[in-house]
């Protein structure tokens, strides 16, 4: 059995987020056609040693990187992840992985120079980082943000097949004569179909927003949120997931409620009519459009938010904000209308898992 070894920058039994909820389900679905071991770098080192997982203590940025960046001419997001700690823990698996899979263009860079020869490479970008540090770094995001793309470009050149988890990212490496890239068809296996019975007009922002593009799309929605309520009794919009670390201050108006996390979200989502996305920085992980699918919750999202999933899913993306208001108070008014489109979302979403669509993606790109 072909042997595949993870590389991951998050701890995937105590860490949260969209790219290690999917890197989960990459793995799920590798161990289906081949024998599994994963690397991650972790701070959980109180925890028990568990078969199939190696944990490297992950380092916090020191002082010294900017200058060590300067040096290697290489972003700070890119220095930092190439990890000392690592290489032994690398080295250790020499001669007993066929395949390497880095999850997140910077997990490359300790792998690449302790590559060994005659192994397959895959790169997963998960995230188009230098996008998301553009849009949400500041000034700082700016100035590294083509650093950064010029190392994904770079590490993308160096593998032997690359993944994305949107069409256009994988079109713009083929024109940097990255011939391996390809989209990642992938979605989530179906979940318990939501019933909706008797729901109120009540919508759902769903995403943990220490990622910069969820906290800047809950600002939106919360902007948003007295267009799309106005005259509409008992409006409410539910914010679900943990808040940015030092938020900003936003004043929700009324009708919006910030919950957190519920104990029961499934029976929760099930008082809703609609999942509302309007992502402004968008590319990379959708897992919050993808849990919706699999549960059958209508999705009213910008282009940022669906992405690729738009065709897959039969997705209608609004890059109008008053068309996106519009659909959001369609949703409230008109129960059954949102009940009619959950349905159809939910069987597009099971079909495509019982023909193995997403299987057969992931075993494409790692083991051809």
């Amino acid at each position: 059995m072909t042997r595949v070894t993870y590389l991951l920058s998050k701890d995937p039994t105590v860490e949260h987020g969209g790219d290690i909820a999917l890197s989960r389900l990459m793995i799920e679905i590798t161990k289906t056609f081949a024998d599994v071991s994963t690397i991650c770098l972790s701070g959980a080192t109180h925890l028990p040693a568990e078969e199939g997982l190696t944990r490297v203590v992950k380092p916090e940025p020191s002082v010294g990187l900017i200058p060590r960046s300067i040096a290697h001419r290489r972003s700070i997001v890119h220095e930092r992840y190439d990890c000392e700690a690592l290489v032994p823990a690398i080295r250790s698996f020499h001669g007993r992985t066929d395949v390497w899979v880095a999850e997140h263009s910077y997990m490359a860079e300790t792998y690449l120079r302790t590559r060994e020869p005659d192994r397959r490479f895959v790169i997963n970008t998960v995230n188009t980082e230098s996008q998301v540090w553009k849009a949400t770094r500041g000034v700082v995001g700016k100035l590294q943000s083509p650093i950064i793309l010029r190392d994904e470009v770079r590490v993308a050149r160096a593998a032997d097949a690359l993944g994305t988890y949107e069409d256009i990212e994988a079109d713009f490496y083929r024109s940097k004569g990255v011939t391996g890239a390809r989209w990642i068809d992938l979605t989530l296996p179906p979940a318990q179909q939501l019933i909706f019975e008797n729901t109120g007009p009540r919508l759902v922002f769903m995403g943990t927003r220490d990622w910069p593009p969820n906290q800047e799309a809950f600002e939106i929605a919360v902007d948003l949120w007295p267009r799309i309520a106005q005259g509409i009794d008992g409006a409410e919009l539910y914010i679900i997931g943990a808040k940015a670390n030092k938020p900003k201050e936003v004043e929700l108006p009324d009708g919006v409620r910030d919950l957190g996390f519920v104990d029961d979200l499934h029976a929760f989502l099930s008082t809703c009519r609609a999942l509302v996305a309007p992502v402004a920085t968008g590319g990379g992980v959708r897992v919050k459009i993808l849990d919706a699918a699999s549960r059958g919750l209508p999705v009213i999202g910008t282009p940022e938010a669906v992405g690729s999933l738009g065709p897959v899913f039969g997705l209608t993306a609004f890059d109008d904000t008053d068309a996106f208001v519009e659909e959001c108070r369609h949703h409230l008014l008109d129960a059954e209308f949102s009940r009619a489109q959950g349905a159809a979302l939910f069987e597009a979403n099971a079909a495509r898992w019982s023909d193995s669509v997403p299987q057969s993606a992931v075993q494409a790109l790692i083991a051809p």
